[in-house]
């Protein structure tokens, strides 16, 4: 008897495999049509998944929305802190600012080396043959352009107005050859101020030569030079360029210094025209700069 149970339990399980490859081999066939059977499971395992899912969603949205509201909180927080430090900076300048006109009315004088009016201008012309030399730019008499105005770009200084038509102006860079071509410019960074001129230009090192410095004066690399306004022409605080180099000139009596030139020569587009409150006087840079281009 138990013998008999045995054998009727192997024949049903058996039965029962058949049934279930049978069963899978169905379901896996390329058919245009689903049963009956695969529909109810289908849609029975498709509403189990939405019951489970949806929850799954909603504790999921929670959670990212929970991240957004902190990342939200950081950023709020990191702006607040910036915009007190902009409205401290606004006091400053304003500060400074005021003590600036006091001062002005205490020496008695309405204007300082800084001020200029710009005039925008775009580079419309460029002499292969003077690269490094001269520019033609769309600014000129009509626009209230004269000779000797400084020429700068947002990076720093670059040359000054040579010779001007109603409606085009010449600009002789400081990256020139012209022996007679000066700015006096001003080293900053150290523990006092150090006057000097800059002449010349070296073409191999693509750098200005800063000249007639005290050879006891200490200067170092990475030193930045502005104009210093003295010279007549250029605004004074136009930064000019970066030290890269201090050595003996040649006679072995002063310091020359190589300055890496802030603004990039050979991308020269928009400019910026100095239109000098001062009043131009005769300065060092202030000399006779060789022909006029015809």
């Amino acid at each position: 008897m138990p013998q008999l149970l045995t054998n009727k339990r192997l024949i049903l399980l058996l039965l029962g495999v058949i049934l279930l490859v049978a069963l899978i081999s169905f379901s896996l066939r390329d058919r245009d049509n689903v049963s009956l059977p695969e529909q109810i499971i289908k849609d029975a395992v498709g509403a189990g998944q939405s019951v489970f899912s949806r929850p799954a969603h909603f504790v999921t949205g929670i959670f990212d929305n929970v991240d957004s509201l902190l990342n939200t909180f950081e950023e709020n927080q990191h702006l607040k802190t910036r915009l007190e430090e902009f409205a401290g900076v606004q006091a400053e300048v304003k500060d400074l600012r005021s003590e600036n006109e006091e001062l002005k009315k205490i020496v008695g004088k309405e204007e300082d080396l800084r001020d200029f009016n710009p005039i925008q201008a775009t580079v419309i012309a460029r002499n292969p043959d003077q690269w490094e030399e001269k520019l033609i730019l769309n600014r000129g008499s009509n626009q209230g352009v004269k000779p000797n105005m400084a020429v700068m770009t947002a990076s720093g200084l670059i040359g000054k107005v040579t010779l001007t038509t109603p409606t085009t102006s010449t600009v002789e860079l400081i990256s020139t050859l012209n022996p007679n071509y000066r700015v006096s410019a001003m080293v900053v960074g150290g523990a006092k101020d150090v006057y000097g001129l800059i002449e010349g230009y070296d073409a191999e090192r693509h750098e200005l030569l800063l000249k007639r410095i005290d050879a006891n004066i200490e200067l170092k690399k990475g030193d930045q030079v502005i104009s210093s306004g003295l010279g007549g022409i250029f605004p004074k605080g136009v930064l000019i360029g970066t030290i890269t180099e201090v050595t003996i000139d040649e006679f072995g009596l002063t310091k020359l210094a190589y300055v890496k030139p802030a603004a990039d020569f050979s991308l020269l587009n928009h400019v910026i025209i100095a239109d000098r409150v001062m009043p131009e006087v005769d300065g060092e840079d202030n000399g006779v700069t060789g022909d006029d281009e015809s």
